[in-house]
């Protein structure tokens, strides 16, 4: 009898983000892969359901947030040039890390991203948290690659 091989999912913890064509490790944290397809109920004559249909589908911002250093970094410089009115579009990826740090073929595109919106860290004496920078970047599309 064939015993199934035991497949393990992959951490939360180890992944990689690519922006334009550059690899980036140093984010703490990224969320936002989320896509919704709106509902439009449309009501019949003579019918007491209502008939729902697909609409439009909405992409969720990709939220990244990473520890302040001294070097004060491309992302934030992309975000910077984009409230002077020129906003560069960038496709990219998040990509998952296997416990060695390869990357491997679980990945999540998203195009045509521009920065929305920067939070720099919040600052408080009576704490030991790490500086925390946020951004936003607004995506026209998202989409599981596949394996």
């Amino acid at each position: 009898m064939a015993v199934a091989q035991r497949v393990d999912p992959y951490g939360a913890f180890r992944f990689m983000v690519e922006i334009g064509g550059i690899s980036y490790g140093i984010f703490r944290e990224c969320s936002g892969l989320s896509s919704e397809i709106a509902v439009h109920e449309n009501p019949q004559g003579g019918v007491l359901e209502m008939q729902k249909l697909p609409a439009r589908v909405k992409h969720s911002d990709i939220v990244l947030k990473w520890g302040l250093t001294d070097a004060q970094g491309e992302l934030y410089d992309w975000f910077r040039t984009a409230t002077e009115g020129r906003v560069e579009r960038r496709n990219g990826s998040i990509v998952v890390l296997d416990t060695r740090g390869n990357a491997t073929n679980v990945r999540w595109n998203f195009y045509q991203g521009w920065p929305s919106k920067w939070e720099g860290p919040q600052f408080n004496a009576g704490s030991d948290e790490l500086a925390i920078q946020t951004l936003h970047i607004t995506v026209e599309r998202t989409e599981q690659a596949p394996v």
